[in-house]
């Protein structure tokens, strides 16, 4: 079976060509001929499935031969990552038809994104917030918009964000397209569905189970070991990208520093990064000039790169779904993959429940020679924050950091309640 068997225009068909794409994944064909037919589409699919190309083949095809110049294609995503990762695959589908897109999310500034949106493009890739904000501005004009896609629509609900997507929707052409991708269907979600999409082809991708080309693995150890564990762990790994996840921001900061200094080319992707931060880390490691990455779960959503070996799990997720997503970062386009999760006593009833869904008991290891024994240390110097300074008026701050309570000019009160106000915003959309 080959992409051939969809009859899209030589000018796509070149660049597929160009990519290497040669056989479409089960995504792709159960939903190019709906999508191509003009159907709404709910596509349940994991990640690493093949479901960007799913949606953007069908949908240039459809916008190829129609005026330009305007925006008939609207993608709602989370994250900003993701934002760009689905501008980079459609620019990449699109290059030889002279469609035009635009990324349009937050951290970076918005009139390079207003200029070229006078010039003129056909689709549009967007975050909520900063979407929200061009509406607002009437810096957009959605009248012409014949497609919506809603991408990873579970994530969306994760951090929060319906209620923007529906404030979006409501301001859209009521004769529309629309698709919506997920890997689950919460009943948040199920609700939508049944708000926006109308009778649609409902098509279902192995979206409960992690990839069958990952091979999974647990390592027990202690809180104060993973560190040490995960040093020696990577002196046994050579082969390709490596990606760590952590559970928190700090955390993320402190492991990459930390492999930094052990000599690994490494970076960290964590929401208290600058745009431009986050872009130099996730563009060094799609590159290969950082081999390891040390991320959070929101920051990782839009990594797609598929030289990516190992997934570690330095923390184990919250949830099923979320070992899924991260899983799902190794093991893409039928290549195998490895994925290793740091356990304590505490996180064994999520391991059972994961093993549940994986239908088989995950193997234990131990590495040889490695002192599992060692004492925890009386205070936790690997991750501890800044020690406090006493201020003015006898209350504690950490170091550098600007009393609440100081005077409300000079950068001390207010303004310190406000960059708190800010971060508060932030965290949904990028942390």
């Amino acid at each position: 079976m080959s992409f051939s068997l969809f009859k899209l225009h030589p000018k796509i068909a070149d660049s597929i060509k160009t990519l290497g794409y040669k056989t479409p994944t089960p995504i792709q064909m159960q939903a190019i001929p709906p999508v191509l037919a003009g159907k709404d589409v709910m596509g349940l699919a994991q990640t690493g499935t093949g479901k960007t190309a799913a949606f953007v083949l069908p949908v240039l095809q459809r916008l190829l031969p129609r005026p330009r110049g305007k925006v008939r294609c609207l993608i709602v995503a989370p994250t900003r990552e993701l934002t760009q990762q689905l501008h980079v695959s459609i620019e990449e589908l699109s290059n030889n038809t002279r469609l035009a897109s635009c990324a349009i999310h937050g951290g970076v500034g918005i009139n390079p994104q207003i200029q070229k949106l006078r010039a003129g493009v056909d689709i549009v890739v967007a975050c909520p917030g900063r979407l929200l904000d061009h509406l607002k501005q009437k810096t957009i004009d959605l009248a012409s918009l014949e497609i919506l896609v809603i991408d990873e629509a579970d994530r969306m609900f994760d951090m929060g964000f319906l209620p923007d997507v529906r404030r979006i929707i409501k301001q859209l052409p009521l004769r529309r397209q629309t698709l919506m991708f997920s890997a689950t269907m919460p009943d948040d979600i199920r609700m939508l569905t049944d708000e926006v999409l109308r009778d649609p082809v409902t098509i279902k991708v192995g979206h409960t189970v992690p990839a069958g080309t990952v091979s999974h693995s647990l390592y027990p150890v202690e809180q104060h070991l993973k560190t040490e564990l995960l040093m020696e762990l990577l002196k046994h790994t050579h082969a390709g990208s490596i990606l760590i996840f952590t559970r928190t921001k700090y955390r993320a900061k402190r492991v990459g520093q930390q492999l930094e200094k052990a000599g690994y080319k490494a970076a960290s992707l964590q929401g208290n990064l600058s745009q431009n931060k986050r872009q130099d880390a996730l563009d060094g490691f799609r590159n290969g000039s950082y081999r390891v990455l040390v991320a959070t779960d929101i920051a990782a959503r839009g990594i797609d790169v598929l030289s990516i070996s190992h997934v570690i799990n330095y923390d184990i997720p919250d949830t099923i779904d979320a070992y899924t997503h991260r899983i799902g970062r190794t093991g893409r386009a039928a290549r195998e993959g490895d994925a290793f999760t740091f356990v304590t006593g505490e996180d064994e009833p999520l391991i059972r429940k994961i093993e549940q869904v994986l239908g088989a008991k995950i193997e234990r290891r131990m590495l040889k020679d490695f002192n599992y024994k060692k004492s925890r240390p009386a205070q936790d110097i690997e991750f501890a924050r800044p020690a406090r300074e006493p201020n003015r008026r006898g209350k504690q701050t950490r170091a550098g950091a600007t009393s609440r309570t100081g005077p409300k000019t000079g950068g001390a009160g207010r303004p310190g309640m406000i960059r708190n106000k800010a971060r508060r915003t932030s965290t949904t959309e990028v942390a």
